[in-house]
């Protein structure tokens, strides 16, 4: 039997990048380790708050609501709510949904789901269907985030939390530097706050995927495992994966990744943004028109033809 390096008692993961074999008790202290220096570097505690959580139904937004919740049920100055969008996919969203209030049932966390259809009169069904050239996901990614943006406000949240772990990051920034899109890897810093927007956080930013799928079997946390019909990821799959293939060669390598970008980010330019009002829905802009607004333009301009 293999023992835990910290305990002697029976090891459930071996982390090649550490070296160590963990317990089931040690596996969760070091997620959660993980989770609170994350949450200690956004600087939004100290004072009472409030946290929206982004929660899909999948396993890495369903166990970071169980994290925090874990971490922060017994604090009076830490409010924890669930927030979920219902893009309109038939046969996919209602599962996450179910999924994701179900945890948040369990937890007992106030859970709101917000619908595309009823906010925009759209959904992502219908915009698939559409014959979009750029397809359905660039559609629903904006209109996903300035609802989930408006969700969160209207909570009164001081932060909205999502999942993207280690796996999710590493990718996006090796993604970033194969495009030689360096104006999008800066806008990857964390962000100050903007008149109407509310800060993400990214708290499970430090840990891998495969310890993110440990810890909700673990936890007997339930999640949907079916993907987003609709998801194109053809270049993102070859980064994953070549990413992964180095990981099993050179254990550390997405902790690497992810240390050499926080040093750039540090070396480089200080964001600036300028945020107005939208003057068509009083939304945060940069340039008078929110996104929002111009790709519903966008939409309605194409179904009229």
């Amino acid at each position: 039997m293999i023992r835990c390096d910290r305990c002697s008692g029976r090891a459930a993961i071996f982390q090649r990048y550490s070296g160590l074999h963990l317990c089931p008790r040690h596996f969760e202290e070091d997620v959660h380790r993980k989770v609170k220096e994350v949450l200690r570097t956004y600087r939004i505690f100290g004072r009472p708050c409030r946290i929206a959580v982004a929660v899909s139904g999948g396993k890495d937004s369903n166990s970071l609501l169980s994290i925090l919740h874990s971490l922060f049920s017994s604090r009076e100055d830490v409010e924890i709510v669930a927030v979920s969008i219902d893009e309109g996919i038939a046969g996919y969203r209602p599962k996450t949904l179910a999924a994701a209030a179900s945890v948040a049932r369990r937890l007992g966390v106030e859970h709101v789901i917000k619908s595309l259809e009823e906010e925009f009169g759209v959904t992502t069904d219908l915009l698939a269907s559409s014959g979009q050239p750029q397809g359905p996901c660039t559609f629903c990614g904006v209109l996903r985030k300035g609802l989930l943006n408006r969700a969160a406000r209207d909570l009164g949240a001081d932060a909205v939390a999502t999942g993207h772990n280690l796996d999710d990051e590493a990718q996006t920034v090796m993604l970033n530097y194969l495009k030689g899109d360096v104006d999008r890897l800066y806008r990857l810093r964390p962000k100050r706050a903007l008149p109407g927007m509310v800060p993400r956080i990214k708290p499970l930013r430090r840990v891998p995927e495969k310890e993110m799928g440990v810890y909700a079997i673990a936890h007997a946390i339930p999640f949907e495992t079916a993907g987003c019909p609709y998801i194109s990821r053809a270049m993102r799959q070859e980064v994953k994966d070549l990413l992964n293939d180095l990981e099993a060669e050179h254990p550390g390598t997405k902790y690497a990744i992810m240390r050499g970008f926080e040093k750039i980010l540090a070396q480089g330019p200080p964001g600036s943004y300028e945020v107005v009002a939208c003057t068509r829905c009083g939304e945060p802009s940069s340039d008078g028109i929110c996104a929002t607004c111009r790709l519903l333009d966008r939409i309605r301009a194409e179904q009229s033809l």
